[in-house]
């Protein structure tokens, strides 16, 4: 474990930390931060369908509490931890959710629900709603990066079978939150040390099978409000809950945390601007291989034509797109499917909507077409470790295709589209939250729910825009 750098004049890696304040976050970053708001506002109205989401919901009602915020596709106001809840469930449950590299994780669908149930619930919300994100999901990031190994180029949570999303949403959730109540440095640092105590998640889900890993980012946003309504009513946390002998690097991370990572270039290197918005809903490891697929489909190359395809791609990440074999190839629901890289491929090969591939494209029907699983068998996917010079600052890939005629088709995908080197328009997020609202929101809501995120920047009115989402069909 390396000692912490860059923390001499600021105390221990929290306070550093907890120094963050809104005030410092740069005016371009503040002014991006509606676009999060509106993308995971998006992908939760369209989660509202799913079993997961009314389980959730139903949850979340029967809990009781002070009514203090609303949550999306419910009529009722919650304590604000459960609208929390809620929001970060359904913005994480499409695996459609922005995310950093290369620590490879999702801080919106944590962070945006914890802010905008803080901003409308908290009397002493500075209301600063954009700059409160950006300062969440700058903690969740670098604390992210001290499980990033840059030598072997994998995240050390992950290899441990922690989802780095949950856990440090966590604290980024609780540093976002205590911000907006107002809170100085020091209460926003016992805010993220009491939030170490409640950070969890493991991913065995994404092998296997279980939709559990939905309720991840939605659990991190509850316990990051609730750790910053704690700290602010008094409660304290160990300031060296990160780095020291019991903190949480040790118990998540070993001996192989990177304390340095936290902490270098605080307050002037803002990580926040190099997350990327996903273009398509499944997990980003298979996003390559789909801008591959629909690159060879545009070139005239049709399902039926695959004698066998090789999908390569950065070797951590066949373990969650690649197996088990059998278990990728055939997968059995459409939230399976969001995390095989052959059925990515296969399905961009078929056609998609949206911005290539949209969530029509991963229902459970589809999935069992018989001519996507038999277009599955005839794609594997493999490690290629000259790809792990790029991975992960991008997730690349390489798709080659043998036909049935005998040619063989190449296209590499070095540069993962959605990131700050391939952004998205402002025309293709509008085109991804009108895919994600259709037949959910009309026209006209859809239009004034756009307009108020927008207006984040300005007014922080935080009420009006979950009150339009309080019931997406009415």
């Amino acid at each position: 474990m390396t000692a912490p750098a860059g923390t001499a004049s600021t105390g221990t890696i929290l306070q550093a930390l907890g120094a963050l304040a809104t005030g410092a976050v740069p005016h371009g970053l503040r002014a991006e931060m509606p676009g999060r708001v509106l993308d995971i506002v998006g992908i939760a109205v369209r989660a509202t369908t799913l079993d997961t989401s009314r389980a959730v919901m139903g949850f979340a009602r029967d809990t009781g509490g002070s009514p203090q915020a609303g949550a999306i596709g419910m009529t009722e106001r919650l304590p604000a931890a459960e609208a929390a809840f809620v929001n970060g469930v359904l913005g994480h449950s499409l695996d459609y959710d922005d995310t950093h590299l290369p620590s490879i994780l999702h801080p919106s669908a944590s962070i945006v629900p914890a802010v905008l149930a803080t901003a409308e619930s908290a009397a002493e919300s500075t209301a600063d709603v954009p700059a409160a994100i950006a300062v969440g999901i700058e903690v969740c990031v670098r604390v992210g990066m001290a499980g990033f190994d840059p030598h072997g180029r994998r995240s050390l949570f992950f290899d441990r079978g922690q989802h780095a999303t949950s856990i440090c949403g966590t604290l980024g959730a609780a540093a976002a939150s205590a911000r907006l109540r107002g809170a100085d440095a020091a209460t926003a640092t016992h805010a993220m040390a009491v939030a170490c105590s409640m950070a969890g998640g493991i991913l065995e889900s994404n092998r296997t099978g279980g939709t559990v890993k939905r309720l991840h980012c939605g659990w991190a946003a509850r316990a990051g409000v609730t750790a910053a309504d704690l700290a602010c009513r008094g409660l304290t946390g160990a300031p060296t809950a990160l780095e020291g002998t019991f903190g949480l690097f040790a118990a998540f991370l070993g001996d192989a945390a990177r304390f340095e990572a936290v902490t270098e270039g605080i307050g002037d290197r803002w990580h926040a601007a190099d997350v990327a918005y996903k273009p398509y809903p499944a997990n980003h490891f298979t996003h390559a291989g789909v801008d591959a697929a629909l690159a060879l489909r545009a070139r005239g190359l049709r399902p039926e034509d695959v004698a066998a395809a090789c999908l390569a791609v950065a070797p951590p990440t066949v373990r969650t797109i690649g197996e088990p074999p059998e278990v990728k190839r055939a997968p059995e629901s459409g939230y399976a499917a969001q995390f095989s890289g052959p059925y990515a491929v296969a399905a961009a090969l078929c056609g998609g909507g949206g911005l290539g591939l949209g969530l029509d494209d991963f229902s459970d029907a589809l999935v069992r077409e018989p001519r996507r699983r038999e277009l599955m068998r005839r794609i594997e996917v493999v490690g290629d470790p000259d790809l792990l010079e790029i991975y992960p600052y991008q997730l690349p890939a390489v798709l080659t295709v043998e036909t049935r005629s005998g040619s063989r088709l190449v296209e590499e995908r070095p540069v993962n589209r959605g990131g700050p080197q391939l952004p998205l328009s402002a025309g293709e997020l509008a085109a991804k939250f009108a895919d994600n609202t259709d037949g959910l929101l009309e026209s006209a809501r859809r239009d004034e729910i756009t307009e108020r995120a927008g207006a984040l920047a300005i007014a922080g009115d935080v009420a009006g825009l979950l009150g339009a989402l309080a019931d997406p069909r009415s």
